[in-house]
């Protein structure tokens, strides 16, 4: 019996990825870092800033996102964001160019606490992709 299940991220411009040989995938939700292995309960929840982490056959691939929503219901995972990259195709400059716009917006003053929160987390995973 398979172990596997099916994945799919789409973002504003397109369908970004489609994986049907996935083992696992982690997502940076805004309870904590979520495990979803095949078989998993049905949930929806929203991303916060982080890495997602797909586990499959064909590779593992890491990816950057900024916000989302996720759903998995009947073994397929769906993503639906407006900020994704792939973290083997991001180059220092962009990620020091994402990192200081970050830390530019943090230091508003007029900034709402959420706001802040949301901020600080892609402060902190944007600095571990050094």
């Amino acid at each position: 019996m398979s172990e596997e299940f099916k994945i799919e991220i789409v973002n504003p411009e397109k369908s970004f990825l489609v994986k049907e040989d996935v083992s696992e995938v982690v997502v940076p939700a805004y309870e904590g870092e979520m495990g979803i292995l095949k078989d998993h309960i049905s949930i929806i929840s929203f991303l916060k800033p982080g890495i997602i982490k797909i586990l499959s056959k064909s590779g593992d691939e890491n990816y950057y996102v900024e916000d989302g929503i996720v759903e998995f219901k009947n073994n397929n995972l769906s993503i639906l964001t407006s900020s994704i990259f792939n973290i083997a195709d991001i180059d220092k400059s962009k990620q020091q160019d994402l990192l200081k716009q970050a830390e530019e917006e943090s230091g508003k003053e007029e900034i709402s606490d959420q706001s802040k929160y949301l901020i600080d987390q892609k402060i902190e995973v944007l600095k571990t992709l050094n």
